[in-house]
């Protein structure tokens, strides 16, 4: 199939590695022009070289921590300014931590705020203009499946990405009659650095290896493992391009199953 993403124009967030880095691969590699977005100078700059020698397309690094409120902005902006317009935003930032209601701060929730739901709506908003003057604008939020099936440990990510499925079903109502188009993929467990990472902290926590929790939360995918980042990037660039114009407020499951209800 054809998706349709030759030359459009597209920023994704949170892109230096993980599953920001496999959607923004995955446009890159049908032709998309891409700006990903790290916070770290030097890995977001080694990162677009090697996207844009491994798909040929023009890719550029922007520097910026998308949960900062001048810094969506700017991303927008200069994603705008190199490529002549804006066609595809996927707002994507790193997890918030792991913790419960006992060992979780008021400035940690306050952090998680700006992380999981407000860079989402400054970089929406920032967007808009361009977004209005493109045939194929399409917007779409990464969140988690704690949206509907809550994680462990996991309580800011359980409570905050809630009010961004919220958001991103409101503006596909808003938004649709002008075109725009808004969804939102809820990964599941996928193996990427960030998984990784709390799964050394399962492990510390539950004195056992990585390894052994890795396989404990295999079992309950009814695939019988965890996901790979591209396989997340197929769907993400198929909800984005212009192959799934029919599409939106949606909110996609991509998790091999390890949600268990039927809504």
């Amino acid at each position: 199939m054809d998706l349709k993403l030759k030359d459009k124009r597209a920023l994704v967030t949170g892109s230096s590695r993980g599953l920001g880095y496999a959607a923004a691969l995955a446009l890159a590699k049908e032709g998309c022009k891409v700006a990903i977005n790290g916070r770290d100078e030097a890995k977001i700059k080694i990162a677009a070289e090697k996207m844009s020698k491994e798909t040929g397309s023009q890719v550029i690094g922007l520097v910026g921590d998308v949960s900062l409120p001048d810094a969506p902005s700017k991303l927008i902006q200069q994603t705008a300014e190199a490529f002549g317009g804006l066609d595809i935003l996927i707002t994507n930032a790193g997890g918030p931590p792991s913790g419960s209601i006992d060992s979780l701060d008021e400035a940690a929730w306050q952090k998680g705020v700006d992380s999981c739901l407000m860079a989402h709506v400054r970089l929406i908003k920032a967007a808009l203009p361009y977004l209005r003057k493109s045939d194929s604008a399409s917007i779409l939020t990464i969140t988690s499946m704690s949206v509907k099936q809550p994680i462990a440990n996991l309580l800011l990510s359980n409570s905050i990405r809630m009010a961004a499925i919220g958001l991103t079903k409101s503006l596909a109502l808003e938004l649709g009659r002008e075109g725009i188009r808004v969804n939102s993929i809820l990964p599941g467990w996928t193996e990427t650095e960030r998984v990784t990472e709390l799964m050394t902290a399962r492990a510390t926590t539950n004195n056992s290896t990585v390894e052994e929790e890795t396989r404990k939360q295999s079992e309950l995918s009814p695939l019988g493992r965890l996901g790979q980042p591209e396989e997340f990037a197929n769907a993400a660039a198929f909800l984005v391009s212009p192959a799934a114009s029919y599409i939106t407020g949606v909110m996609l499951n991509v998790d091999g199953g390890m949600y268990k209800g039927t809504l």
